[in-house]
């Protein structure tokens, strides 16, 4: 405990002398409350997400950093005019004979954040490398993002004509997401493949995620898919939300299984297949509310999304987007791939 306590006192310092940041009146911790839209400064992978939290007594957090899961924070908390978020790790040093740890590290990272605008933060990201020597700081910007709202009535939506997303035999309408990856996708006979092979001693091969040249808004997406045992992918509506794809036939609901929107909403039932069989699923996207329904079963229900997803392309949630599908994971085949867009 004195150690993290230390280690909180070393973030607080280094932010009160950062220099770059000048002295300014002190910021509510009103403002900070609620979703914000992360602009990461990296090459790519530059969508993040941030949630600060009143709870009873202190403030939380949950945090999105390009890809993974949404995690909660460590700590959080304001000095003057910024916001500090932290999160750490266990770094362990030496184990004992029995390989039990005897030297533990608590590495940390941290966002130091700051207001500037009505609706906008801007901060810098801290991560020290575990070897205590190495540093890496990004920029980012970030924007409000306003509530979801009311769910819309879906009974009175109306569709314009159906697009067929995949060709009898080529990727017309399709194209890598990534500059450099390696492409394992192929289309026969109607069936859109990834087939990622690596081969043992090897390098591995980096396969790319495949996406949409068209872009769409909000729409109803039906599809049927196929995946291997043990293999997992997924597909983004708009780039930004992923709906996961996966072998988790038998296993209980969970955010990352099939059918959920990955670590934020789980199925409400457990109905996929076994792997190798086909399995249908029906995806409606409208303003920010999310229904799915996978082999005849909804399982999601006119929800809000609460924000991004992992492996977003883009963290703003107002634009166009792509259908993008997962193929750096592993092996899955789409079939029957068909979008109306909601009028």
């Amino acid at each position: 405990m004195k150690t993290k306590i230390f280690l909180f006192a070393i973030v607080l310092a280094a932010c009160n002398s950062q220099t770059e940041i000048p002295v300014e009146e002190s910021v509510s911790p009103d403002f900070y409350r609620g979703s914000w839209a992360l602009d990461l400064e990296y090459d790519n992978n530059t969508a993040g997400w941030l949630e600060v939290r009143q709870e009873e007594g202190y403030l939380d957090a949950e945090l999105l950093w390009r890809w993974g899961s949404v995690t909660p924070v460590e700590f959080i908390f304001v000095t003057g005019n910024r916001l500090v978020v932290t999160q750490g790790r266990e770094v362990i040093r030496e184990r004992d004979e029995n390989g039990e740890p005897v030297r533990t590290h608590h590495a940390l990272n941290w966002l130091n954040i700051k207001k500037v605008g009505e609706d906008e933060i801007a901060g810098t990201g801290n991560f020290p490398g575990t070897d205590g020597v190495t540093f890496n700081k990004v920029n980012f910007t970030g924007k409000r993002i306003p509530d979801a709202g009311s769910p819309p009535d879906l009974s009175s939506l109306t569709y314009g004509e159906p697009v067929n997303l995949i060709g009898n035999n080529d990727l017309s309408g399709w194209e890598l997401l990534e500059e450099g990856a390696v492409n394992g996708w192929s289309v026969n006979n109607g069936v859109l493949e990834n087939n990622p092979v690596q081969v043992d001693g090897e390098e591995h091969k980096h396969y790319g995620n495949l996406r949409t040249t068209d872009t769409f808004e909000d729409f109803n997406l039906s599809l049927e898919v196929n995946v291997p045992e043990g293999s997992n992918s997924g597909v983004y509506l708009r780039g930004i939300y992923e709906i996961q794809v996966s072998d988790s036939y038998g296993r209980e609901a969970n955010s990352h299984h099939m059918g959920a929107l990955y670590s934020r909403i789980a199925p409400s039932a457990t109905v996929e297949k076994t792997a190798g069989e086909w399995q249908e699923m029906e995806i409606t996207l409208c303003l920010r509310h999310l229904t799915v329904k996978l082999n005849g079963t909804t399982i999601i229900d006119n929800q809000p999304v609460e924000g991004i997803t992992g492996g977003a392309i883009t963290a703003d949630e107002f634009i166009p987007g792509p259908i993008y599908l997962q193929g750096d994971h592993g092996a899955v085949a789409y079939r029957n791939m068909v979008i109306r867009e909601i009028e």
